[in-house]
């Protein structure tokens, strides 16, 4: 049997056998653009796994054309889904499909209104966003109790017919949706998503044009029409099958197009919390097959509901991350800096690829316990590999291009590639 490894640097290579290493398969990997995170870190992981899933954010096409036949051959079911361009992607991400209680609403309600990393930069008062995700958490309940099989479509589709009236004075706004709850309480009586409305319907009217103004200019930066129409899709994303299966579940984004990093920080929720409760279905509490997410440009979107306490807990579960960035500062720029030092903590495995960012050079110093112009002026290509109960080690970033598994996908990939071109 070939196990799984990770390779960290050259001639630093890891098992990913926690039981045996006795450390956490969590990995932070920093390093300014252009520091070779995909090649040496990202593409290494691909070639040495066998036996476990992943869940993998590339933004480069290239890298799902030229792996999905390696994994195909291991045995493996490879899914892709295309944020990018979503008519090539043969499986869809409905956020509804993942909803079976009062809880699921609310918490799917608060990720979208919390996925727009503006949120998260401004000093408002929470009352809005809490008020714009009780109004989303309304819409959503009155679809999935109306509708047979509704997708998220559907309620983006209920979202955008309300229209606030005006104010009677008694009390309470009017909109054009109200006989629509009125007719769905004569059938439940103080339902999650009346109640929900009514909270909204007792707003003036000039608090309520604003929340739901601001839930709809939420809703546009997140889902855009091609979004919407990838939703309609037959075929959707199975965790509980990525957590029993092998499966590689490629995920692309756009490096040019900030708005899908909240789609996919969405998706990335949805996919911890769904992996965490499966887990916590089995009778040991684990996942039957280790499922290892690669998070490329981890901090540049908005953040992942939770995460933060999520990654506590990832080991007991078979669930594992490795987190691209830039640097700390970024890190810190999307969490605040006590929920970034949790995740950083979480992370027994560090691996420093150089940059200009004071604050992640200092801290790599103390680390390092050398001088900081040691960091600083750390030549280009060289790597830093920090594991916990280890002394750190200073090497060179992996290369690649000598990789057996490595020359024989490229050379396939290359083939098809010029076979296409005839």
């Amino acid at each position: 049997m070939t196990y799984d490894k990770m390779i960290l640097g050259n001639g630093v290579s890891v098992s990913m056998d926690c039981a045996r290493t006795g450390v956490n398969n969590n990995v932070i990997v920093c390093g300014g653009s252009g520091s070779g995170k995909t090649m040496s870190i990202s593409e290494p992981l691909f070639l040495e796994t066998f036996n476990k899933s992943i869940i993998a954010t590339v933004t480069k096409r290239r890298i799902v054309e030229k792996y999905k036949p390696m994994f195909l051959d291991r045995g493996y079911e490879v899914v892709d889904i295309n944020f990018a361009n979503p008519s090539l992607s043969d499986a869809a991400y409905d956020p509804l499909q993942y909803v079976r209680s009062y809880e699921d609403i609310t918490y799917l309600a608060h990720a979208i209104v919390y996925a727009n990393p503006q949120k998260e930069k401004n000093s408002a008062d929470p009352y809005w966003d809490q008020s714009a995700a009780s109004l989303l958490a309304a819409e959503i309940g009155y679809v999935m109790m109306t509708q047979e099989n509704p997708s998220f479509a559907d309620v983006l589709a209920f979202h955008d017919n309300p229209k606030i009236i005006d104010s009677p004075g008694q009390g309470q706004i009017e909109t054009n949706v109200d006989d629509k709850y009125a007719a769905l309480e004569a059938e439940a009586p103080n339902c999650f998503a009346v109640n929900c409305w009514k909270t909204f319907r007792q707003l003036p009217v000039k608090t309520a044009s604003c929340i739901y103004s601001s839930l709809n200019t939420t809703i546009d930066t997140i889902f855009n029409p091609k979004l919407r129409e990838m939703m309609s899709l037959k075929r959707r994303v199975d965790f509980s099958q990525i957590a029993t299966h092998k499966t590689v579940l490629f995920v692309t984004s756009s490096p040019v197009n900030p708005s899908l990093n909240c789609f996919v920080n969405m998706f990335y929720g949805t996919a911890f919390k769904e992996l965490f409760e499966f887990a916590e279905e089995q009778p040991d509490g684990r996942l039957p097959i280790p499922v290892h997410m690669l998070c490329d440009d981890f901090a540049t979107g908005g953040r992942i509901l939770n995460f933060p306490e999520y990654i506590s807990v990832f080991r007991e579960k078979q669930i594992s991350v490795t987190l691209l960035l830039q640097s700390e500062s970024q890190l810190e720029s999307m969490y605040d800096p006590g929920h970034a030092a949790t995740i950083i903590n979480n992370c027994d495995t560090y691996v420093y690829m150089g940059g200009m960012d004071l604050l992640t050079n200092q801290r790599i110093s103390l680390r390092l316990n050398a001088p900081m112009e040691d960091v600083l002026w750390m030549p280009v290509g060289e790597t830093m590999v920090f594991r916990r109960g280890q002394k750190p080690v200073v090497t060179t970033r992996y290369n690649i291009t000598k990789n057996k598994i490595y020359q024989d996908v490229t050379e396939k990939y290359e083939e098809r590639i010029a076979k296409a071109i005839r």
